[in-house]
């Protein structure tokens, strides 16, 4: 089979298309024929070198879509020819609370969906949601399952509240624009382009504001009727997230999930307590919460939001894409 193979570090052109073996499944696995994979920013962070414990070669890739192609001992016959979602949350634990010891991400060390097959543990696959086209459904996985946990298990978004979502463009922020507004939230998001805060609006934002600005942080409390949110959903961490604190309303509740800004080196821990603040980290999910997600996107017939498809081949143009942070949306490979 064909795949995107990376053994060397540094620039997106070291992301080759090359013959590898075609994966055969074991026990308790099945192997999905792709058609079609997503990018996410882990895959640019490997690239970079910023992630942890980087083995090569590897096929990266955690987001794909396509039709099982066989089964190992054990797995069930007749999902041969089902159309599937991958689950990129491998070995989440017993506890729904947090991951366990052994948990990991798809794609690195284990070989990725940049691949036109891939073998995965036959519980890491979930029916597609039959109104969405394969290139829609592999934009799913790791980014809505983050917003998901998010906004829906973390911070508990309810009917009526006002929810901020920092960054908006990226994969994780524009899920949770979408299950903000699918649970009856309001929603505004900042971002420093223009074109992406129009964007938003059409995806279901009331408003947002452009970061650059100074006083972004009022211009969102007088878009929510000035007083702020009652949630944040943050991805960017330093002066973002000290802003957050400041404008969100008393007994708010404020979810992260990222730091591509660093850390908050100047977090008011005065304005924390004295405004009963409720600060949580948040990452991937488990399997019970893959399985909502995927309900909540059939059962209101979402779709999620795009930004260009590439072939599969010219997987380096989408990660150049990708750093340059020009994306609304996810950007997906094509495979078959």
């Amino acid at each position: 089979m064909k795949a995107i193979v990376l053994r060397e570090l540094g620039r997106p052109e070291n992301l080759k298309l090359e013959e590898v073996p075609d994966p055969q499944p074991g026990a308790g696995e099945v192997v999905v024929r792709l058609k079609a994979a997503a990018l996410n920013h882990r895959d640019i962070f490997i690239l970079q070198n910023l992630y942890p414990r980087i083995k090569l070669p590897a096929i990266p890739g955690s987001d794909g879509a396509g039709v099982v192609a066989a089964v190992g001992e054990g797995v069930d016959h007749t999902l041969i020819g089902h159309e599937v979602v991958i689950n990129p949350s491998l070995d989440w634990g017993d506890d729904e609370r947090f991951q366990g010891p052994n948990y990991r991400i798809l794609g690195m060390p284990e070989d990725g969906t940049f691949a036109e097959m891939i073998k995965i543990p036959a519980e890491n696959v979930n029916p597609k949601p039959a109104h969405l086209t394969f290139e829609e459904a592999a934009a799913l996985p790791l980014a809505g399952l983050t917003a998901f946990r998010s906004v829906v298990t973390r911070a508990q978004v309810k009917l009526g509240e006002t929810v901020l979502v920092t960054g908006i463009g990226g994969g994780v922020a524009t899920f949770a624009l979408q299950i903000a507004r699918q649970s009856g939230a309001r929603v505004f998001v900042t971002s420093s382009s223009e074109d992406k805060l129009a964007c938003a609006r059409e995806l279901g934002a009331e408003g947002g504001a452009n970061y650059k600005k100074p006083d972004w942080g009022k211009e969102i409390t007088a878009l929510c009727g000035g007083d702020g949110p009652d949630v944040v959903i943050d991805s960017t961490g330093g002066e973002t997230l000290e802003t957050a604190i400041k404008i969100i309303k008393p007994a708010g509740r404020i979810v992260f999930y990222g730091a591509t800004a660093g850390l908050a080196r100047n977090l008011d821990l005065y304005r924390c307590f004295f405004k009963q603040l409720t600060l949580m980290g948040s990452t991937m999910g488990s399997p019970r919460e893959f399985s909502a997600f995927l309900d909540l996107y059939g059962a209101g017939k979402l779709r999620p939001a795009i930004d260009r498809v590439f072939p599969l081949a010219e997987a380096a143009a989408a990660h150049k894409r990708m750093e340059e942070s020009a994306q609304f949306g996810k950007i997906v490979l094509s495979i078959g």
